[in-house]
């Protein structure tokens, strides 16, 4: 008798904002293969991840721990991992477990051992983006008795951060395929609403920007080359879902799509022109939030959004797919699964506040020393970095969400800020985050 749990499907791009699909209302770009995963899934519009930069995100996800957890806190090579992987679940288990495409976790892709995976192709850091459809459909084509669990990880539109270093200058090219050359700039979409700086920001975000020039390369830009930046974002996104698209055809092809939970996330987002920011790191919605969408298995119906709650996609990513694996869930994880929202069981809900940690580091393998955390309740986002002046935000999810005004110094938000800090610090106690110590 065959095993007959669903297949396992997770698809990620890389440094891709939550609202960057045309599924989510955004009408100048269009992504078809996100949008057909969202008309019978869950697109959850409230999901962040644990730590907006590419390193701390992906081995916080293999993990299911926080980045403090697991001792990988900025971006690095070679770093030793304190909590074990989470894949190896699913193939003790009997899963069948692939991955394919962009890795960028601090151990070796070919310790199969230790990872999880069995099957593995073109696990590198980048230049690899037109290799992962291929590679993907090899896998789904594979002769088998028992569920899979495969990984395609794609880069785009992560590119857009060569983009921008080009249009400064500074030379290079688009690794993952080129796009054209942007229209003048009345032809692109509209600057973002919350394209200024919210006042008082905290000074230790534009002192990140001005020590690396070549992350941030748009210090001086203009309006018209920040609206060219957005368009060729877009372009990007566009790009890496057309091969999503191909993936996802194989699937329904091959007759395994009814019974495959599929998921469709990003390690964390990218500035967009928001708050005059391009890149990660931050705080900022458009960049510790990322797009989260879960397709159950055998679903019938139409979609929706979930618009109530809070998603922790690293954290919550193995809870959900292990329960949906029949595989128990282990000891000492604070993610939760998505499984009963997502079935409406009574009394299911998420979060009542998620957790984003940073390190502000001025290049690769570097800790910039100079380290935030956010809340993120039902309503208020709350920030604080360890050093610098003005180093707390507060914003108003409900009234500003685009975060342009800082309540943090404002008195009638005294008692708010005071009760988002408590909530915050109490947090930090409990789960031993050093951030406490590293104040001054």
């Amino acid at each position: 008798m065959t095993d007959q749990r669903p297949n396992i499907l997770f698809i990620w791009t890389d440094q891709q904002a939550p609202g960057a699909m045309s599924c989510a209302g955004n009408p100048h770009l269009h992504t078809p293969a996100m949008d057909s995963l969202a008309e019978k899934g869950i697109r959850f519009e409230q999901a962040y991840c644990t730590d907006p930069i590419c390193v701390p995100s992906r081995t916080s996800w293999l993990t299911g721990t926080m980045p403090h957890e697991n001792g990988v806190t900025f971006n690095i090579e070679d770093q030793s991992i304190n909590r074990p992987p989470l894949a190896p679940l699913l193939r003790e288990s009997g899963y069948d477990t692939g991955y394919v495409g962009k890795w960028h976790i601090p151990r070796s892709a070919e310790d199969t051992d230790w990872h999880g995976f069995d099957f593995v192709r073109h696990a590198r850091n980048n230049r690899l983006d037109p290799d992962v459809p291929g590679a993907s459909i090899e896998f789904l084509r594979r002769d088998r008795t028992s569920p899979f669990f495969l990984v395609s990880s794609f880069v785009n539109p992560h590119d857009i951060c060569e983009w921008a270093r080009m249009t400064a200058g500074m030379g290079g090219s688009l690794p993952n395929g080129e796009i054209p050359p942007p229209p003048p700039a009345r032809e692109c979409p509209p600057l973002p609403d919350n394209f200024e700086i919210p006042r008082p920001e905290p000074s230790a975000i534009r002192a990140l920007q001005a020590l690396a020039a070549g992350t941030y390369p748009t210090v001086d830009w203009g309006e018209d080359l920040w609206r060219q930046y957005i368009w060729a974002y877009q372009r990007l996104i566009e790009k890496v879902d057309a091969r999503i698209g191909m993936i996802l055809d194989e699937l329904k092809r091959s007759d395994q799509d009814r019974n495959t939970v599929v998921v469709f996330s990003s390690d964390h987002g990218d500035g967009s022109g928001s708050h005059h920011w391009n890149q990660k790191t931050l705080f900022y919605e458009e960049i510790a939030g990322v797009p989260m969408i879960v397709r159950p298995p055998f679903c019938p119906g139409s979609g929706g959004s979930d618009r109530r709650n809070l998603v922790s996609m690293n954290l919550d990513f193995f809870p959900t797919v292990l329960d949906y694996a029949e595989v128990p869930i282990p000891d000492g994880l604070s993610g939760r699964s998505l499984r009963p929202i997502l079935e409406a069981r009574p009394g299911a809900g998420g979060h009542e506040f998620v957790i984003s940690q940073n390190d502000l580091a001025p290049d690769y393998g570097v800790s910039g020393r100079v380290f935030g955390r956010m809340i993120r309740g039902e309503r208020f986002k709350y920030a604080r970095y360890s050093a610098g002046d003005d180093r707390e935000q507060l914003f108003d999810l409900d009234d500003d969400p685009g975060e342009t005004r800082n309540l943090a110094y404002e008195p009638v938000f005294a008692e708010e800020k005071r009760r988002c800090r408590d909530q915050l610090d109490t947090w930090m106690r409990e789960f031993n985050d050093p951030f406490l110590k590293s104040e001054r």
